[in-house]
């Protein structure tokens, strides 16, 4: 089963509340964003947003030019069923991440929670991170969380790549200087603890 059919079965057989990544509110991801001093007409995409809920979030807190992206058809359809008329003020894109060709320096702030992580080869890794450096602005911002040091060692049934921050950085190199990280202790929708770390970064350049 290719990534594509895996995460639209993932997708179509559980509800988007019942996935172990899920988050009522992505608090932690929004603190960041409103922390980087952009303003409600920041460009912001958030790679792997799938069914997240922090573009309700983005939207109650009056941000206007939103993207999400994911690999997920199923996903994207459910957050925009949820969302409603509101779902119709977002661009969404049914993509692969170290495929997809996104606008040159379109966005102020880049956000993926838990998809780098998936990305389990060098050749992987480098070809997201060419992207990031092609569609992020100059100085523009990149919010990074993976499964920490101390994380889980497979999410979905699929390996996953682990990290402290230093080596997350380290993946993204001297073009991201890196701001602030911050380790997240999640818990799942049954109860379980994985521990995530956050990496925010200011894209170089002009």
């Amino acid at each position: 089963m290719n990534p594509k059919e895996h995460w639209d079965k993932v997708y179509s057989s559980k509800a988007s509340d019942a996935v172990s990544w899920f988050q009522p509110h992505a608090a932690l991801s929004l603190e960041l964003i409103k922390a980087s001093g952009t303003g409600q007409d920041a460009s912001i995409i958030d790679v792997g947003g799938g069914a997240s809920t922090l573009v309700d979030d983005l939207i109650a807190n009056g941000y206007s030019d939103l993207t999400v992206l994911d690999l997920s058809a199923a996903a994207l359809d459910a957050a925009r069923q949820r969302l409603g008329a509101q779902g119709n003020k977002v661009n969404w894109i049914e993509a692969d991440i170290t495929r997809v060709k996104l606008p040159v320096k379109r966005y102020d702030i880049w956000h993926d929670r838990a998809v780098f992580h998936f990305l389990t080869t060098q050749k992987q890794r480098d070809a997201y991170v060419r992207t990031v450096f092609h569609s992020v602005m100059p100085g523009g911002h990149v919010i990074i969380a993976t499964f920490a040091e101390d994380g889980p060692e497979q999410c979905s049934g699929l390996p996953v790549m682990r990290y402290r921050a230093d080596d997350l950085h380290d993946e993204f190199g001297d073009a991201f200087t890196l701001l602030k990280h911050q380790k997240e202790a999640h818990q799942t929708p049954f109860g379980t603890m994985q521990q995530f770390v956050y990496c925010y970064c200011r894209r170089a350049g002009f």
